[in-house]
């Protein structure tokens, strides 16, 4: 057997009991045994970590420890470059397109709604969802801890809180995407860009108020729905004024490691 010291930082400590998080932690391994057994024994997804250093040495998932070793683990960095250091997987850095899980439906539309790329159905099984991600390169979004831990994975995160609004608020702030922001811009059915239209082109398809009140119109090239900026867009509007001042707010509390 070998002893070896794990320090996990940042949201990594949410798979912790709290007398466990922000400190160096005491891991008995096998002889032989590697970041990834290390990882498995700690209960944390790989999919979740980025970057592991050995002794102050980037290493691989599958660099083999020794007695004594000190390991640091990370997770997925979003704002910040590390390209110089060795990364596990070879991934972008940048990478703001979704999948989710059949549990975060209300998650996923709130993210259309904000302009994200963000696939769903409530049918998919796990090995769709595993493929949807490494196919498009999406980040897998999912509160289930065993579809996380799928060592196919590329990019996942696993979703802390049960609130969409909170859940909303959580991935804005772990992804860095307050300023990626483009409310309205995307289908809430069917997730495709939406598309200017004039007036003359979708009147058949408003309602008399619509046609009467407005001039301004954007079409779904894929479901064909119609938008305007009628009661509804003033209730999104204002939600997201609330979801953005939330995600600031969280961004000045100071952080700890």
């Amino acid at each position: 057997m070998l002893n070896v010291t794990g320090r996990f930082y940042a949201e990594l400590n949410d798979h912790f009991s709290s007398s466990r998080r922000m400190q160096p932690q005491m891991l008995t391994l096998a002889e032989g045994a590697t970041v990834r057994t290390l990882l498995e024994t700690a209960q944390v997804p790989e999919s979740e970590v980025d970057l592991v250093l050995v002794n102050g040495e980037a290493v691989t998932i599958a660099h083999v420890l020794a007695e004594g070793d000190r390991v640091s683990i990370y997770p997925v960095f979003e704002s910040l470059d590390i390209g110089t250091v060795t990364k596990l997987p070879e991934r972008p850095l940048r990478v703001t397109r979704f999948v989710l899980d059949t549990h975060l439906g209300k998650l996923c539309s709130f993210l259309r709604m904000l302009g994200f790329d963000s696939l769903y159905q409530n049918a998919w099984t796990d090995a769709e969802l595993v493929r949807l991600s490494i196919e498009e390169q999406r980040v897998l979004l999912s509160r289930d801890r065993q579809l996380l831990e799928c060592d196919r994975l590329n990019r996942a995160y696993g979703v802390r809180a049960t609130d969409p609004q909170r859940q909303l608020v959580e991935v804005l702030c772990r992804f860095d995407l307050a300023s990626s922001v483009h409310p309205f811009s995307r289908c809430m059915q069917c997730n495709s860009a939406l598309i200017a239209v004039a007036k003359e082109a979708v009147i058949d398809k408003l309602p008399p108020k619509a046609a009467e009140f407005h001039n301004e119109f954007v079409r779904c090239p894929s479901c064909d729905r119609v938008y305007w900026r009628g009661s509804h867009y003033a209730r999104m509007a204002r939600f997201t004024d609330r979801v953005l001042e939330e995600v600031s707010a969280t961004t000045r509390a100071p952080q700890t490691s």
